[in-house]
């Protein structure tokens, strides 16, 4: 019954795309009614990779169309519909409801229309409603742009099903809402339809490692109001029976991979007018941002400048030192609001610095006017930051959210970013490391893209001196010393705690058996230095004894635990944003009447064409056991092909890293 239900639902919904493919046949129009649910819905069972799944989207479907507002303009309407059938306790999430709401700094808004939702029970062979109560609504100021509609259905099962069904209307027809065809639960049937009239054209970006079905692509006739119609271009897109997107680790984010479409404005030529380029190419794009009060404009305000750069440079000469001076000055001088933005949020960088805080556009484009003004040749470097995915590559400007500023100095290009003190010049935050940013020359109106891979790699070497004693505690110093990325992550966690105290407890919490002494860190400040930690420490309860026998790990705390390339398959890039390296060096002195019963062998691990590798070694001088371990992966970016070489790769560490040193106690 459950195999007889699942396969007549997903005929039913996918009934109307094959006919939509056939030639000479008129698209069938299939249509998803609020509140009229099949008896066989309630028994839709997940199966196959999904078997496990906490729901199913039974469908979800959605409308994008415009509308002739009352103020004498357009809009555009977006309608959704969608439908789950809940599995299990884990998919009862679903049943809260979010609809983000924008507005602008002007009168620009998106108001939520209509909203309609209810959980559907089987009881008794009779379908139960449960409409959305009104007591179940709730708004929330996310933030100055943002409000979040909230909703909370009731009586929600294992084996219910719920529906939401809302309608949204926007001023912002810049960039129309996109569409994901797949989410964490599988999906049966995922639809969206676009209605465009002819006086605007978009650009629309089809992403993702599924594929998407466009059956339809027509013109049609449109009526807005009395008296006003137009041919509009309508497009259906698609996709049936799409699996749960799983997460993976080490990627930029899952939206990247998540198949989807996106639009944004490239033009209008409304009758009688002549044809409006917004953004139709890349000169096109910096010719707006150059004119534009809170990029261009504001980076050309000197005012601020003028006043303080004297002091801030006091005679110096040399181009990188003043470079450092000026990236200094605004990194003392302006916080980061932890907020990602490419235009500035007001039009004088004189502005900024008074209220002392800012986004990474006002810290940022405040740099690019001090620099201009220093007549240090620097230009805006547009991003996409990791978590908003990776940037299509076309014209496009509503895909960027971020601007650095980079610049040259003799042959070598510095990228700047004055977001975090501990940033050195010449290197990029995590979130930016996206591969590539496009940079702008507004006084030419040219740009190119800039390959931001970075040139410094995250290393960490650990030094570890111990003396094993009889009672089996281990006794001596640790040193630790990092580089690049992994001094970052060090200094940007040691500012996070309140005091030296409660970053060593932190620190200790998941190494058991240590206490420690005489912590020092070095270079905290100086993030162009080596950041070197030393401290002296007792270790107990990680020697075990058997008999005469004596087993120790000694890679103690450092050991890799677990392999985290675990899937058998991997259809996603595998994305560490930098090359890492990571070097232990221990040496233990142990008692005099212990010998050596087992030591493990050494080996090295290559990847192909010195992409990577993993050594091993041990060495025995007397009565000391000095023992080396180096993970080196020599690149930012693997491709899916070379997953299964990098999980090879990781499972020899593993498993070589837990060898125990067997000891033997004379008698």
């Amino acid at each position: 019954m459950q195999k007889n239900a699942l396969r007549f639902l997903t005929l039913m919904l996918c009934f109307g795309v094959s006919t939509l493919y056939a030639q000479n046949n008129p698209p069938v129009k299939r249509e998803f009614r609020f509140g009229k649910i099949a008896p066989a819905e309630f028994e839709v069972k997940a199966s196959g990779q999904d078997s496990s799944a906490s729901a199913i989207k039974l469908f979800d479907v959605g409308d994008c169309y415009f509308e002739y507002s009352n103020n004498g303009g357009f809009i555009y309407v977006f309608e959704r519909h969608i439908r789950y059938k809940i599995l299990n306790k884990n998919g009862y999430d679903l049943a809260n409801f979010n609809v983000e709401l924008y507005k602008s700094s002007n009168s620009a808004k998106e108001d939520l229309s209509f909203m309609d939702a209810a959980t559907y029970n089987m009881v008794d062979g009779k379908i139960m409603t449960s409409k959305l109560n009104k007591d179940a609504k709730f708004t929330e100021a996310f933030n100055k742009n943002y409000i979040i509609k909230k909703f909370a259905l009731p009586n929600v099962k294992e084996g219910s099903i719920i529906e939401f069904k809302y309608k949204i209307k926007s001023d912002f027809t810049f960039t129309l809402r996109g569409w994901k065809f797949q989410s964490t639960v599988p999906t049966l049937w995922s639809e969206y339809n676009v209605r465009i009239p002819e006086y605007f054209v978009y650009k629309n970006n089809v992403s993702g490692y599924y594929q998407i079905d466009h059956p339809v692509h027509e013109t049609i006739n449109t009526s807005y109001i009395p008296g006003l119609t137009s041919n509009a271009a309508y497009d259906k897109y698609c996709a049936a029976n799409v699996p749960a997107l799983k997460e993976e680790p080490y990627v930029t984010t899952m939206d990247d991979y998540t198949p989807k479409i996106e639009f944004e404005l490239r033009g209008t030529q409304f009758p009688g007018q002549m044809y409006q380029d917004f953004n139709g190419s890349w000169p096109k794009i910096i010719k707006g941002l150059a004119e534009d009060e809170n990029f261009g404009g504001f980076i050309n305000k000197n005012g601020y400048a003028k006043s303080v750069l004297p002091g801030i440079l006091k005679g110096e000469k040399d181009t990188l030192t003043a470079v450092k001076l000026i990236l200094n000055y605004v990194k003392n001088n302006l916080k980061w609001d932890k907020q990602y933005s490419k235009y500035a949020s007001e039009t004088n960088p004189k502005s900024i610095f008074e209220k002392k805080t800012g986004s990474s556009a006002d810290i940022n484009l405040a740099l690019l006017s001090l620099l201009k003004e220093a007549r240090i040749e620097a230009f805006p470097v547009l991003l996409s930051t990791r978590e908003n995915g990776e940037h299509p590559g076309y014209p496009l400007v509503s895909a960027f959210n971020n601007v650095i500023a980079v610049t040259q100095i003799q042959n070598s290009l510095y990228f700047l970013d004055a977001t975090d003190k501990d940033l050195p010049a010449g290197m990029l935050d995590y979130e930016n490391l996206s591969h590539q940013g496009f940079y702008i020359d507004l006084k030419n109106t040219s740009g190119n893209w800039l390959s931001t891979e970075p040139s410094v790699s995250s290393e960490k070497i650990f030094v570890y001196s111990m003396v094993l004693d009889k009672d089996h505690k281990l006794i001596g110093q640790i040193s630790q010393y990092s580089k690049g990325y992994a001094a970052l992550s060090l200094r940007n966690r040691y500012r996070k705690t309140n005091n030296e105290a409660e970053f060593i407890k932190d620190f200790k919490k998941d190494k058991t058996g240590l206490e420690i002494s005489a912590y020092k860190i070095d270079n905290l400040d100086n993030p162009d230095e080596l950041l070197t930690e030393s401290m002296d420490v007792v270790i107990e309860d990680n020697v075990e004894e058997a008999g005469n026998l004596v087993y120790f790990t000694p890679l103690l705390f450092e050991r890799t635990k677990e392999n985290l390339f675990k899937l058998e398959q991997r259809k996603f890039p595998v994305d560490f944003a930098y090359p890492f390296k990571e070097n232990y060096r221990i040496t233990v002195k142990f008692p005099d009447d212990y010998e050596i019963d087992k030591l493990p062998k050494g080996g090295i691990y290559k990847l192909q064409e010195d992409k990577g590798t993993f050594a091993i070694n041990y060495v025995i001088e007397g009565k000391t056991l000095m023992v080396k371990s180096a993970i080196s992966l020599n690149k930012s970016l693997y491709t899916s092909e070379e997953y299964f070489d990098l999980q090879a790769l990781f499972k020899a560490v593993v498993e070589k890293q837990a060898e125990q040193i067997v000891f033997k106690k004379k008698v």
